[in-house]
Protein backbone atom coordinates (compact mmCIF):
# COMPACT_ATOMS: atom_id res chain seq x y z
CA UNK A 1 0.00 0.00 0.00
CA UNK A 2 1.92 3.27 -1.41
CA UNK A 3 1.23 6.44 -3.07
CA UNK A 4 2.78 9.89 -2.90
CA UNK A 5 3.08 11.32 0.62
CA UNK A 6 1.86 15.05 1.26
CA UNK A 7 4.61 17.35 2.56
CA UNK A 8 5.35 17.21 6.13
CA UNK A 9 7.23 19.45 8.30
CA UNK A 10 10.01 17.21 10.35
CA UNK A 11 8.89 18.73 13.80
CA UNK A 12 11.09 17.85 17.20
CA UNK A 13 10.56 19.20 20.80
CA UNK A 14 10.60 22.95 21.49
CA UNK A 15 14.21 23.78 22.33
CA UNK A 16 15.24 27.05 24.92
CA UNK A 17 16.48 29.74 23.25
CA UNK A 18 19.02 30.22 26.01
CA UNK A 19 22.36 28.68 25.16
CA UNK A 20 23.42 26.61 27.71
CA UNK A 21 27.34 25.35 28.94
CA UNK A 22 28.78 22.48 27.06
CA UNK A 23 28.70 20.03 30.18
CA UNK A 24 24.88 20.84 30.50
CA UNK A 25 24.44 20.62 26.37
CA UNK A 26 26.18 17.00 26.32
CA UNK A 27 24.10 15.59 29.30
CA UNK A 28 21.41 16.64 27.29
CA UNK A 29 22.40 14.97 24.33
CA UNK A 30 23.18 11.90 26.20
CA UNK A 31 19.87 12.09 28.25
CA UNK A 32 18.20 12.20 24.61
CA UNK A 33 20.18 9.39 23.34
CA UNK A 34 19.00 7.15 26.76
CA UNK A 35 15.33 8.10 25.74
CA UNK A 36 15.82 7.04 22.54
CA UNK A 37 16.90 3.96 23.42
CA UNK A 38 14.44 2.92 25.62
CA UNK A 39 12.11 4.44 23.14
CA UNK A 40 13.32 1.73 20.49
CA UNK A 41 13.54 -1.46 23.18
CA UNK A 42 10.31 -1.09 24.65
CA UNK A 43 6.51 -1.69 23.60
CA UNK A 44 4.10 0.70 22.72
CA UNK A 45 0.85 0.64 24.91
CA UNK A 46 -0.92 3.73 23.12
CA UNK A 47 -3.27 1.34 21.62
CA UNK A 48 -4.26 -1.97 20.92
CA UNK A 49 -3.17 -1.73 16.86
CA UNK A 50 -0.08 -0.16 17.80
CA UNK A 51 2.49 -3.22 18.42
CA UNK A 52 6.01 -1.48 19.05
CA UNK A 53 8.37 1.18 17.85
CA UNK A 54 10.84 -0.02 14.77
CA UNK A 55 12.51 3.92 15.89
CA UNK A 56 11.00 6.89 17.35
CA UNK A 57 13.45 9.34 16.35
CA UNK A 58 13.26 12.15 13.36
CA UNK A 59 15.66 11.53 11.05
CA UNK A 60 16.10 14.59 8.38
CA UNK A 61 18.56 12.21 6.29
CA UNK A 62 21.44 14.39 6.02
CA UNK A 63 24.09 12.09 7.90
CA UNK A 64 22.47 8.95 5.40
CA UNK A 65 23.46 11.24 2.45
CA UNK A 66 20.11 11.68 1.13
CA UNK A 67 17.57 14.47 1.08
CA UNK A 68 13.69 15.11 0.84
CA UNK A 69 13.39 17.50 -1.78
CA UNK A 70 10.56 18.75 -4.89
CA UNK A 71 10.66 15.91 -7.58
CA UNK A 72 8.72 14.37 -10.39
CA UNK A 73 5.71 13.72 -8.13
CA UNK A 74 5.62 15.79 -5.26
CA UNK A 75 8.69 15.18 -2.63
CA UNK A 76 11.29 12.89 -2.99
CA UNK A 77 14.53 11.13 -1.01
CA UNK A 78 17.55 12.43 -3.32
CA UNK A 79 20.87 11.05 -2.97
CA UNK A 80 23.50 13.69 -1.95
CA UNK A 81 26.15 11.41 -2.70
CA UNK A 82 26.98 7.98 -4.22
CA UNK A 83 25.56 4.82 -2.98
CA UNK A 84 27.29 1.83 -5.08
CA UNK A 85 25.30 -1.54 -6.60
CA UNK A 86 24.63 -3.93 -3.58
CA UNK A 87 25.68 -0.57 -1.15
CA UNK A 88 23.15 -0.18 2.32
CA UNK A 89 20.87 3.02 1.56
CA UNK A 90 19.21 3.10 4.64
CA UNK A 91 16.80 1.50 7.04
CA UNK A 92 13.44 2.34 6.84
CA UNK A 93 11.69 3.35 10.34
CA UNK A 94 8.57 3.66 11.55
CA UNK A 95 6.14 2.20 14.01
CA UNK A 96 4.73 -1.48 13.50
CA UNK A 97 0.95 -1.68 13.18
CA UNK A 98 -1.43 -4.32 12.76
CA UNK A 99 -3.87 -4.13 9.70
CA UNK A 100 -6.47 -3.16 11.41
CA UNK A 101 -5.32 0.27 12.10
CA UNK A 102 -4.12 0.52 8.22
CA UNK A 103 -7.95 -0.35 7.72
CA UNK A 104 -8.79 2.24 9.71
CA UNK A 105 -6.75 5.07 8.14
CA UNK A 106 -8.37 4.45 4.74
CA UNK A 107 -11.62 6.05 6.23
CA UNK A 108 -9.67 9.15 7.97
CA UNK A 109 -6.31 9.69 6.71
CA UNK A 110 -6.10 7.41 3.56
CA UNK A 111 -2.21 8.44 2.45
CA UNK A 112 -1.05 7.39 5.49
CA UNK A 113 -2.57 4.17 4.70
CA UNK A 114 -1.02 4.04 1.33
CA UNK A 115 2.40 5.00 2.73
CA UNK A 116 2.48 2.14 4.80
CA UNK A 117 5.41 -1.29 4.34
CA UNK A 118 3.89 -4.50 4.36
CA UNK A 119 5.35 -6.69 6.39
CA UNK A 120 5.20 -10.53 6.95
CA UNK A 121 1.34 -11.38 8.64
CA UNK A 122 -1.04 -9.45 9.92
CA UNK A 123 1.58 -6.95 10.52
CA UNK A 124 2.15 -2.70 8.69
CA UNK A 125 5.06 -0.71 9.19
CA UNK A 126 3.96 3.05 9.39
CA UNK A 127 6.70 5.54 8.06
CA UNK A 128 4.97 8.35 9.02
CA UNK A 129 7.56 11.44 10.53
CA UNK A 130 10.27 9.32 9.19
CA UNK A 131 12.38 9.42 5.52
CA UNK A 132 10.50 6.36 4.51
CA UNK A 133 7.40 8.14 3.99
CA UNK A 134 8.98 10.19 0.99
CA UNK A 135 10.26 7.18 -1.11
CA UNK A 136 8.50 7.09 -4.03
CA UNK A 137 7.73 4.32 -6.59
CA UNK A 138 9.56 3.68 -9.72
CA UNK A 139 9.29 1.16 -12.45
CA UNK A 140 12.76 1.33 -13.26
CA UNK A 141 13.99 1.25 -8.91
CA UNK A 142 17.47 2.10 -8.22
CA UNK A 143 16.75 0.06 -4.61
CA UNK A 144 15.36 -2.59 -3.53
CA UNK A 145 12.91 -3.09 0.14
CA UNK A 146 14.86 -6.05 2.09
CA UNK A 147 13.06 -7.47 5.32
CA UNK A 148 14.72 -9.21 8.18
CA UNK A 149 11.84 -10.13 10.42
CA UNK A 150 10.35 -6.25 10.70
CA UNK A 151 12.70 -4.24 9.86
CA UNK A 152 13.31 -3.00 6.52
CA UNK A 153 16.04 -1.74 4.86
CA UNK A 154 16.61 -0.30 1.06
CA UNK A 155 19.28 -1.77 -0.56
CA UNK A 156 20.67 -0.22 -4.37
CA UNK A 157 20.60 -2.11 -7.04
CA UNK A 158 22.43 -0.03 -9.73
CA UNK A 159 24.62 2.90 -9.08
CA UNK A 160 22.58 6.05 -7.47
CA UNK A 161 24.36 9.26 -8.78
CA UNK A 162 24.40 12.30 -6.13
CA UNK A 163 21.00 14.15 -7.17
CA UNK A 164 19.38 10.62 -8.50
CA UNK A 165 15.67 10.19 -6.35
CA UNK A 166 16.09 7.07 -4.51
CA UNK A 167 13.16 4.78 -5.93
CA UNK A 168 11.73 1.45 -5.53
CA UNK A 169 8.97 -0.43 -6.94
CA UNK A 170 5.91 -0.66 -4.78
CA UNK A 171 4.75 -4.27 -6.21
CA UNK A 172 7.23 -5.93 -4.45
CA UNK A 173 5.78 -5.35 -1.58
CA UNK A 174 2.04 -6.17 -2.86
CA UNK A 175 1.18 -9.41 -2.38
CA UNK A 176 -1.75 -11.55 -4.47
CA UNK A 177 -4.46 -10.73 -1.79
CA UNK A 178 -3.81 -6.89 -2.00
CA UNK A 179 -6.52 -5.02 -3.66
CA UNK A 180 -4.97 -1.52 -3.84
CA UNK A 181 -3.44 0.20 -7.13
CA UNK A 182 -2.12 3.19 -8.20
CA UNK A 183 -1.59 5.13 -11.83
CA UNK A 184 1.94 5.58 -12.37
CA UNK A 185 3.24 8.47 -13.32
CA UNK A 186 7.29 7.58 -12.73
CA UNK A 187 8.33 9.16 -15.88
CA UNK A 188 10.13 5.81 -16.99
CA UNK A 189 9.63 5.11 -21.29
CA UNK A 190 8.98 1.50 -20.10
CA UNK A 191 6.49 2.85 -17.09
CA UNK A 192 4.15 0.18 -16.94
CA UNK A 193 0.95 2.56 -16.51
CA UNK A 194 -0.32 1.52 -12.78
CA UNK A 195 1.37 -0.40 -10.25
CA UNK A 196 -0.10 -3.23 -8.96
CA UNK A 197 0.51 -6.71 -7.00
CA UNK A 198 3.52 -8.18 -7.36
CA UNK A 199 1.89 -11.12 -9.21
CA UNK A 200 0.77 -9.51 -11.85
CA UNK A 201 3.91 -8.14 -12.98
CA UNK A 202 5.42 -8.62 -16.63
CA UNK A 203 7.46 -12.36 -16.14
CA UNK A 204 10.31 -10.94 -17.30
CA UNK A 205 10.40 -7.99 -14.80
CA UNK A 206 9.08 -10.90 -11.98
CA UNK A 207 11.83 -12.81 -12.49
CA UNK A 208 14.35 -10.13 -12.30
CA UNK A 209 12.65 -9.21 -9.31
CA UNK A 210 13.36 -12.91 -7.89
CA UNK A 211 16.78 -13.19 -8.96
CA UNK A 212 17.42 -9.70 -7.49
CA UNK A 213 15.77 -10.69 -3.75
CA UNK A 214 13.29 -7.92 -4.23
CA UNK A 215 10.33 -9.03 -3.31
CA UNK A 216 10.09 -10.43 0.30
CA UNK A 217 9.23 -14.68 0.62
CA UNK A 218 5.89 -13.48 3.04
CA UNK A 219 4.96 -11.65 -0.01
CA UNK A 220 5.51 -14.44 -2.44
CA UNK A 221 3.87 -17.45 -0.08
CA UNK A 222 0.61 -14.97 -0.77
CA UNK A 223 0.81 -16.48 -4.54
CA UNK A 224 0.21 -20.00 -3.08
CA UNK A 225 -2.07 -19.12 -0.11
CA UNK A 226 0.06 -19.44 2.74
CA UNK A 227 -0.94 -18.40 6.29
CA UNK A 228 -0.08 -15.06 6.37
CA UNK A 229 1.45 -15.88 9.73
CA UNK A 230 4.40 -17.52 7.96
CA UNK A 231 7.49 -15.86 7.72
Amino acid sequence: MRAQPMDRTHTGPAVPRTRDSPATQGTQRAARSHHRLDEIARFSTEGADSIGLVWAGRDDGADRGLEVRKVRNGRGLVALRAFPAGSRVMPIHGRVVTSRAVWRWWDDEPRRAANCFRLAGDRYLDPSGELGAFANHGCRPNVIVVARGDRLAFRAIRLIRPGDEVLHDYATLLGSDDVWTMRCRCGWHGCRGRVERFDRLPDRVRRDYEALGAIPAYILRTADGSPPSRR
